[in-house]
């Protein structure tokens, strides 16, 4: 099997450090396009084969991963329209880009999986949404969930909660990095040393999800766990909400959605 990527941006770098790491794809069997001599350099560094045609990316490829920016994907398709056959496998990772809008470009007969992964993918931690227009196999499919299960996890997701997955995984790893750097700001200016500032902020971050996922215990329980009477951790969540922490991540995220569905 030869994956392809059109683009070798940091999604496409993470997708497939992940796919190399957990031993799914070997280098010979990934090949990238990318019309930036840079990026090729930086893929091509990870052990596999790298074109500046996008022909010739799509051409070796069972599964084709469109892996650039949304406002690019009209010129690229366009591109590449010609070079697809019968039994080739699209994925998408643009935000606001439907499967409508996919396949009236692609072609009707092209199989597409729309799906939305988030960077953790480098370090086999991402979460992918995964959603198939009417051409697509159960074979396919099945591919399609064991490329992105090889970094993270995969869930099935109806389309119309794409703009959803977008806010609260794709773009939120670069809330969690704002929220581990002030806590870390905060710990160097109690005197903690900055690289232990942020291996502390970081596992308290990493342990926490894993407690969520780990006790499927509600998240608010988890916090009453924390917080003892007229503890230190009533006190600090006091005052994150009284500066509107969750109203503030909230907002962060409706924008995202929103900016999603304008794309």
């Amino acid at each position: 099997m030869k994956v392809g990527f059109i683009g070798c941006g940091n999604m496409a770098k993470a997708m497939i450090s992940g796919l190399l790491k957990s031993g799914v794809c070997k280098g010979e069997e990934v090949v990238a396009s990318d019309v930036s001599p840079a990026a090729r350099s930086a893929a091509q560094a990870l052990g596999i084969s790298v074109t500046a045609d996008n022909r010739q990316a799509a051409a070796q490829a069972d599964a084709l991963v469109l892996a650039v920016k949304p406002q690019f994907y009209q010129e690229v398709i366009e591109g590449l329209r010609d070079s697809l056959r019968a039994g080739q496998l699209v994925i998408t990772i643009a935000p606001g880009k439907t499967l409508a809008w996919l396949q009236e470009r692609l072609g009707e007969e092209i199989a597409i999986v729309r799906t939305m992964p988030n960077t953790p993918a480098m370090v086999g931690e991402g979460i992918t949404a995964m959603c198939p227009n009417g051409k697509v196999t159960e074979e396919q499919l099945a591919l399609c969930r064991s490329l992105l299960e090889s970094f993270g996890k995969a869930e099935l997701v109806p389309e119309r909660l794409m703009d959803a997955v977008v806010a609260v995984s794709g773009s939120s790893p670069a809330y969690v990095f704002l929220f581990i750097e002030a806590m870390a700001d905060a710990a160097v200016a109690e005197g903690m040393p900055r690289p232990q500032a942020y291996t502390f902020a970081a596992q308290a971050v990493l342990g926490s999800a894993k407690m969520v996922l780990e006790t499927g215990r509600h998240p608010g329980e988890l916090k009453d766990m924390v917080c003892s009477p007229a503890g230190t951790t009533i006190e600090a969540v006091q005052a994150l909400e009284e500066t509107g922490f969750r109203s503030s991540v909230m907002r962060a995220m409706r924008l995202c959605a929103e900016k999603s569905r304008s794309m």
